[in-house]
């Protein structure tokens, strides 16, 4: 078994530590060592380990080590990557064992994406770095998805569309065939796009329109 520690301590780390836990129930593939957090004292726990220390300890780590990042917030989940510069450090993707591919062979993945149970992925599908999947995620056809982007439960993304870095899709959002979905963008809970967005911006509504605070 390979080792791996959850950076992030939080409700969402402890949902990866009972993702890894269900992999290795089919498989056993992970040696969970602990968690890493950068803002509670070594030793604090949860029922599923204890933290080990922060960035620094990671850096410092003399063998080879997985990472499972436990942050749903894109703009952190790019500061920690690049905070890391270890090489015996890995990012490795951690895929539920139900989620459910319509076609393996056509699905392309970077490193570090994190799939939770109950997802379903189309054909043709591509994924960049550090992508989030809360559970219920579907994926159409020739989705085309960058980096450090956080999906909530059950959204939806329809075929053809493209989407590019650091985008937060709240829950039960949708976003309709053959749009594009920028950089920076928020959109909403229950939310349906149906054009493409603009950078920068927060959407709500149906049909989704930028949401001024």
């Amino acid at each position: 078994m390979k080792d791996i520690v959850i950076y992030g301590c939080g409700g969402f780390g402890k949902e990866i530590a009972c993702l890894i836990n269900a992999i290795n129930r089919n498989t056993p593939t992970w040696n969970i060592l602990g968690f890493i957090d950068d803002g509670l004292e070594v030793g604090y726990k949860n029922r599923y380990g204890a933290v080990i220390g922060g960035v620094d300890f990671l850096n410092n780590y003399q063998n080879d080590l997985a990472v499972a990042i436990a942050i749903a917030n894109p703009k952190i989940i790019d500061a920690i990557v690049k905070k890391i510069n270890n090489k015996n450090i890995s990012f490795p993707n951690i895929i539920a064992p139900n989620v459910n591919f319509f076609d393996e062979y056509s699905f392309e993945i970077g490193r570090g994406n994190i799939i939770f149970f109950g997802c379903r992925i189309s054909c043709d599908v591509k994924l960049g770095d550090f992508n989030l999947f809360n559970g219920q995620v579907a994926l159409g056809h020739d989705v085309i998805l960058g980096n450090n982007n956080i999906l909530g439960p059950s959204t939806r993304i329809s075929g053809d569309v493209v989407v590019g870095d650091n985008n937060f899709f709240g829950v039960e959002s949708v976003v309709l065939q053959g749009n594009k979905i920028g950089n920076n963008t928020r959109i909403g809970a229950g939310s349906i796009v149906c054009r493409n967005t603009k950078d920068n911006q927060l959407y709500h509504g149906n049909p989704a329109k930028i949401f001024k605070i």
